[in-house]
C-alpha cells in the first residue's frame, strides 16, 4: 500500500504540518509582542551565559566563559555545544536560538500527540489536539524562546515519557535519551528511576530484567561518565559550578517548612491549562492503577518526585517555575490523556454536556494564558536588555580595557562587557561559592581581587552598597514598573 493511501500516514504528516504552523504562530507572535514592548532579546540573563560558551568555543576552541580561562560554568555542554553551531552558520545568537527553541517545541508536540494515541486507542480525531495544547501551552513556549536548555530539557522528559508507555520498549535506547538528558541538565540522571521501574515490573522473568537493565545502564552510564569527566576536565569537580552556586544562595530558602515549600513547587504547572487538566490526570491515574499502566504511574511519580526534589534541596519559584517548566509536559500529556478517554465513552447526556464544558474551559484558559505569556515574555526580556544588557554595553564602552568588573550577574557583562570579571554567583569563580551570602568576606574577597567596579541592583548587596554613589545606573522604566529596581556600576573603593 502507498503512503498516500495510508489513512494513519496522512494524519501523521497532517500533524505536523499543523502542528509546525502552530509552533511558528506562536513563536512569532511572543517575538512580536517583544519587539513591540521593547525589543528582541532573551527574558534571562544566563542565556547569555550559554551563548558566550558557543561563541568562545567556536573563537578561541575553548570551553570558557573567560577567554583563556576554561571553566566549569554552563550547567548544559550539549545546549552550548548547539548554540555553537548558529555561530559556525553565522546566524547567531537571535535567530538560531530560537529555531533551536522552535524545533524542541514542535517536536515535543508531536511526541505527545502520538503518545496520547498510544495510551488512548480510541482517540484518532484527524485533527492534533492534544499537540496544538503543548504548542500554545504558555510556559512551553516561554521556554522554546528563554535562550536556555529548558525545552530541549523537556523535550527529553517526553521522549523517555513515550518510551515508557509502550509495549516494545528499548532499555539501550532509553539509556542513551537519559544519558543525553544529564548533558543537558544534571538532574536529568533522575530519569533513571522510572525506567528501571518500568522495565523491572514489565518483564516476566529475571534474566530479562537484569538484561534490561544492564542495558539501561549502559546506554545512560557511558554518556553520564563522559559529563562527569567533562566537568573534571574543564573545572576540577565532577559536576558542573552552577550545581553548587545556586544551591548555596538560595540555602536560606530551606528554612521554610517543606511542606509550604512543596506547596509553593507544585503551583506554576497550574497557572494556566494545567490547572484545567488536573481531572484529567486524575481520571488517567485511576485508569492506570487498574490496568497496572507502569509507564503512566512511573511517570507521574518522577513528576511528583521531581517536585519534591526542587523543595527540598532548590526551593525556588522564580521566572514563572523555570527549573519545573521540563517536568510540565508529563502532567499536560497524562491529563489530556484522561480528557480524550473521558470523552471518547459511550456517555449519557450528562457526560456529553461536562465534556464539552470541560473542553471548553480548558481551551478557553490555554488562550487566554497564551496571551498572557506573551506579554509576561515581552516584560521578562525588556527587564534583561534594558538592565543587564544596557550596563553591559557601557561598561564595555567607558570602563578602562585593564579594569576587573565583580558582578552577580555575568551574563551579559560576559558577552557584551569585554572585561575580565568576577562571578559573585560562584559560576566562574567556585571560590566564592562557601562565602556567596556573606558580605563581609565578599567585601575582602572583592578588595584582595583588586576589583576597580562594582556592577549589582543596589539591594542585593545592601552592606556593599551602602555609601557608594553609582557612576552609571540604567533609569529604564521595566523593572521598577515590576516591583525591581534598576542595576547601577559602582567604583569599587577598596582597589
Amino acid at each position: 500500500m502507498s503512503s498516500s493511501s495510508n489513512p494513519d500516514v496522512r494524519l501523521h504528516r497532517a500533524a505536523g504540518w499543523i502542528l509546525g504552523g502552530t509552533v511558528l504562530l506562536s513563536v512569532f507572535i511572543y517575538l512580536l509582542t517583544s519587539r513591540l514592548y521593547f525589543q528582541i532579546g532573551f527574558p534571562l540573563d544566563d542565556a547569555w551565559i550559554h551563548q558566550t560558551y558557543a561563541r568562545n568555543l567556536v573563537l578561541y576552541r575553548e570551553w570558557s566563559f573567560l577567554p583563556g580561562h576554561p571553566s566549569g560554568g554552563s550547567t548544559s555542554p550539549l545546549w552550548s555545544g548547539l548554540l555553537a553551531i548558529g555561530y559556525l552558520l553565522h546566524l547567531a545568537p537571535y535567530l538560531w536560538t530560537y529555531a533551536l527553541g522552535a524545533c524542541g517545541l514542535w517536536a515535543g508536540a508531536m511526541l505527545a500527540e502520538t503518545t496520547v494515541r498510544v495510551l488512548v486507542p480510541d482517540y484518532r480525531s484527524r485533527f492534533p489536539w492534544v499537540g496544538i495544547l503543548l504548542a500554545l501551552e504558555w510556559h512551553l513556549v516561554w521556554a522554546a524562546l528563554s535562550g536556555m536548555e529548558t525545552m530541549l530539557y523537556g523535550l527529553l522528559v517526553i521522549s523517555v515519557m513515550a518510551l515508557l508507555v509502550r509495549r516494545e520498549r528499548k532499555p539501550l535506547g532509553l539509556g542513551i535519551l537519559i544519558g543525553l538528558s544529564v548533558w543537558v541538565r544534571p538532574d536529568g540522571i533522575t530519569l533513571l528511576a522510572p525506567a528501571a521501574v518500568v522495565l523491572l515490573l514489565g518483564e516476566d522473568s529475571w534474566p530479562r530484567r537484569i538484561r534490561a537493565l544492564v542495558n539501561l545502564g549502559v546506554g545512560c552510564g557511558g554518556l553520564a561518565a563522559l559529563y562527569l569527566f567533562f566537568n573534571l576536565l574543564v573545572a576540577g569537580s565532577p559536576l558542573p559550578n552552577t550545581f553548587f552556586a545556586k544551591q548555596a544562595e538560595y540555602a536560606v530558602y530551606q528554612q521554610i517548612p517543606f511542606v509550604r515549600r512543596l506547596v509553593e513547587e507544585a503551583l506554576p504547572p497550574l497557572v494556566g491549562v494545567g490547572v484545567a487538566l488536573l481531572p484529567g490526570a486524575a481520571l488517567a491515574l485511576i485508569a492506570a492503577v487498574r490496568r497496572r499502566a507502569w509507564g503512566i504511574l512511573a511517570c507521574v511519580a518522577w513528576y511528583v518526585g521531581d517536585i519534591g526534589m526542587y523543595a527540598w534541596r532548590l526551593p525556588v519559584t522564580y521566572q514563572h517555575g523555570r527549573y519545573l517548566i521540563p517536568a510540565m509536559p508529563v502532567l499536560f500529556v497524562v491529563g489530556m490523556a484522561g480528557f480524550v478517554e473521558f470523552i471518547a465513552r459511550k456517555k449519557s447526556s450528562l457526560q456529553w454536556v461536562v465534556s464539552r464544558g470541560w473542553g471548553l474551559a480548558a481551551g478557553l484558559i490555554l488562550l487566554i494564558f497564551w496571551g498572557m505569556g506573551a506579554f509576561a515574555y515581552a516584560q521578562d526580556v525588556a527587564v534583561i536588555d534594558s538592565e543587564m544588557v544596557a550596563t553591559a554595553r557601557w561598561v564595555a564602552k567607558n570602563v578602562p580595557p585593564g579594569d576587573l568588573v565583580a558582578a552577580h550577574d555575568i551574563g551579559a557583562l560576559g558577552y557584551f562587557g569585554g572585561h575580565d570579571l568576577v562571578d559573585l554567583a560562584g559560576l566562574v569563580n567556585p571560590e566564592v561559592i562557601p562565602f556567596i551570602t556573606d558580605e563581609a568576606r565578599i567585601e575582602a574577597y572583592l578588595n584582595e581581587r583588586r576589583v576597580a567596579y562594582l556592577v549589582t541592583f543596589p539591594s542585593w548587596y545592601p552592606l556593599l552598597t551602602h555609601g557608594l554613589h553609582p557612576v552609571f545606573t540604567t533609569g529604564a522604566p521595566y523593572a521598577p514598573s515590576q516591583g525591581g529596581e534598576n542595576m547601577a556600576v559602582y567604583l569599587w573603593p577598596g582597589r
